[in-house]
């Protein structure tokens, strides 16, 4: 019933966007310039894909730029859970792919600049992200991410703006509910051949449940060199410090009704927090061979250590202690080639490897016990790939590619003796994915698409970390391979509007899931098949004038295809996927004048099964926030103000859940009604 209704929409929708289409102007529109999907700039309209852009100035104005959160709501097919847990991270997920993480981000490929925010092993941070300095953000999905490498559900990529032409200096201060505050400054300029810009940021919040303070100081820069006429090198370097950030927990049904700004039973009494310092730099060589040839050569470099107190003690049997200290060092590169006009052909060779020294203590009540786990963890990919697109005819282009991978896993265990055995170890996995898509260009402003690919995703590190047969690393995890088919169109009437929309149906086979978890130790194991049949649909009015509407709308079937047993716990093929809502809904009014604008944004998520046996659910929810704003400016200058309120209706709601978590405290319960106050100068020096 629910794939016959989904054929039904389907087709209707596609009924009248084809006859809206009918009445599209035939002249050209400006149309967004992508690069994530081609790895070259190109028009939106010319990309069998979906793929969707955000702007700085949809980042910043108005909003308090700490989190992606934010802003990518209004991406159809994602899903971002702000967990208002600085300890976590943003939960994100992509048509369901990275739904079951409980920390950080899997299943999607973070890239900033180039350079990749995700681990070898498919593990990512979406905190190093500076949205104060951020040019644009792109995001795919579909089978186009597979040339991405170890990720099924897509890619978010961030580029830092470039320093304006003229120097100058930038300072923003918001305050808001909880002690929330942000200051930022900004500094960048062009220099003859040289440009750049430098953004540092404070944010401190003492957070809307009890043990839930957060500070975080971030710095993120740019300097781009002009070598020559053909030839550029860019270098980019990121810091991020994040002392003690206090981890509430999550709330079992109850409790999250009696009281959501407790925090869980366990939070105090083990002081749960954690601390991060990441320091990375790179590279970015980008010369032009002559025509259209260009090569791209790319080098980074960084550090991260993560000390992590969990709320308990994790001294029993095969715990691995209630401490987590990671010292990690990450480094990679890449060269990519390009080259053609009517048959365009990318190829490239990629090299990332992460050097881990993991260890585990016992949690004595918020310090540092007795050493429970020890060892080096090292986790290499190698990826070549090839990229091609044909312009066969004048209105038609066919596009393929092809990925090889090869991720390495390798765990040297120092922990023995005392019934704890040797279990270093190791593990390969490799795949070949490949793709294939094609697009008729109807009109200038209309183009459809399909598109087939394969794709696979490995167990991080962290879901090999336990063995449901003792101690040691889980390395019977097999990988999780997926088909992809979509179908699509996207429309583009010349002052009027802009609407994509896609079709798309994908399984799974192996995914991973979680088998037993309780006592900190989740084990996890693959089920047999999954799907995920879904819609996605993106509008937004360009019509003249002072008023703009904004629409994303995602309708996704995310269930287990075959039955399988977690534990002892029968799961029955057709129950849901846990943390994928059936639907979301997002809207903006906007309006804008020169000197002031106000926004009425409308956010509806559906009801969220939150494990396996879709035994419980979080409730549903839908909120409204609005945001106005003032400016003046000057020669050389200009002032802005704004005034935000989220959850205008303070509705209580959990703005996440902890999918599978052994105590069944699911609910990370989001703010109530909050208010943000912001203002933002700038000066051309």
């Amino acid at each position: 019933m629910e794939q016959n209704g989904l054929c039904i929409a389907g087709k209707r929708l596609f009924g009248a966007l084809l006859v809206l289409a009918s009445f599209a102007l035939a002249a050209e529109e400006e149309d967004a310039v992508v690069v994530t999907a081609t790895r070259a700039p190109r028009p939106s309209l010319e990309i069998p894909a979906s793929v969707d852009r955000l702007y700085g100035d949809e980042l910043r104005e108005g909003r308090a730029q700490v989190n992606l959160s934010e802003s990518l709501g209004r991406v159809p097919g994602i899903v971002v859970q702000n967990r208002q847990n600085y300890a976590q991270d943003l939960q994100i997920s992509s048509r369901g792919f990275g739904a079951r993480a409980t920390f950080g981000v899997r299943g999607i490929r973070l890239i900033a600049d180039g350079i990749p925010a995700t681990m070898p092993d498919g593990q990512g941070q979406a905190a190093t992200f500076a949205l104060g300095s951020a040019e644009r953000i792109e995001v795919l999905r579909g089978p186009f991410s597979a040339l991405y490498g170890n990720a099924a559900g897509g890619v978010i990529a961030v580029d830092t703006q470039d320093g304006p032409e003229v120097p100058a200096g930038e300072a923003s201060l918001s305050l808001g509910s909880y002690d929330t505050w942000r200051a930022g400054v900004k500094y960048g300029g062009q220099w003859g051949r040289t440009n750049a810009i430098a953004d540092l940021s404070r944010f401190r919040t003492d957070g809307y449940r009890e043990h839930s303070a957060a500070r975080r100081d971030h710095l993120n820069a740019k300097l781009k060199f002009q070598l020559e006429e053909r030839t550029s090198l860019t270098v980019v370097a990121n810091s991020l410090r994040q002392p003690d950030s206090q981890d509430p927990g999550g709330l079992d049904r109850a409790a999250f009704e009696a009281d959501p700004r407790q925090p869980g039973p366990s939070a105090l009494q083990f002081d749960t927090r954690k601390t991060v310092n990441q320091d990375q730099a790179g590279l970015r060589l980008q010369h032009r061979l002559g025509g259209t040839t260009s090569l791209e050569a790319i080098g980074y470099a960084g550090q991260r250590d993560v000390q992590q107190f969990l709320g308990f003690r994790g001294d029993f049997g095969l715990s691995s202690g209630g401490v987590v200290d990671l010292d990690r060092g990450y480094a990679g590169g890449a060269l990519r080639i390009s080259t053609g006009e009517a048959l365009r052909i990318s190829a490239g060779v990629e090299y990332d490897r992460m050097d881990e020294r993991r260890k585990g203590f016992v949690n004595e009540n918020g310090t540092v016990g007795v050493l429970r786990r020890d060892e080096d963890d090292v986790v290499s990919s190698t990826d070549v790939y090839l990229q091609g697109e044909w312009r066969f005819a004048e209105r038609w282009s066919a596009h393929g590619g092809l990925r090889a991978s090869r991720v390495e896993f390798r765990s040297t265990d120092y922990f023995i003796g005392g019934g704890n055995p040797d279990d270093s170890g190791s593990r390969d996995y490799s795949a070949t994915t490949p793709l294939a898509g094609l697009l008729y260009r109807a009109r200038p402003n209309l183009s459809f698409y399909a598109n087939l690919g394969r794709g696979f995703e490995t167990p991080t590190f962290a879901e090999l970390a336990h063995s449901s047969t003792g101690s040691g690393l889980n390395f019977e995890l097999d990988a999780a391979r997926s088909r992809h088919a979509e179908l699509g169109l996207k429309a583009l009437w010349r002052r009027l509007g802009r609407v994509n929309a896609a079709l798309f149906d994908i399984r799974t086979k192996d995914e991973i899931v979680v088998d037993t978890s309780g006592g900190g130790r989740t084990v996890f194991k693959n089920a047999a098949r999954t799907s995920r049949r879904g819609l996605e649909l993106a509008a937004e009015t360009l019509a003249p004038g002072p008023w703009d509407l904004q629409l994303a709308y995602t309708w996704l079937q995310a269930e287990f295809s075959e039955g399988f047993t977690a534990g002892t716990t029968p799961i029955s093929a057709g129950n849901l996927i846990p943390g994928v809502p059936k639907s979301q809904t997002y809207a903006q009014l906007r309006y804008r004048r020169p000197g002031s604008f106000a926004a009425l944004e409308g956010i509806y998520r559906s009801r969220v099964p939150v494990n396996d046996a879709n035994s419980e659910f979080a409730d549903g929810f839908g909120v409204l926030n609005l945001v106005g704003g003032l400016s003046q400016e000057g020669r050389g200058w200009r002032l802005s103000e704004f005034v935000r309120i989220d959850n205008l209706g303070d509705k209580r709601y959990a703005g996440s859940v902890i999918v599978n978590d052994g105590n069944g405290r699911y609910y990370e319960p989001a703010p109530g009604r909050n208010l943000t106050l912001g203002i933002q100068a700038r000066l051309e020096l």
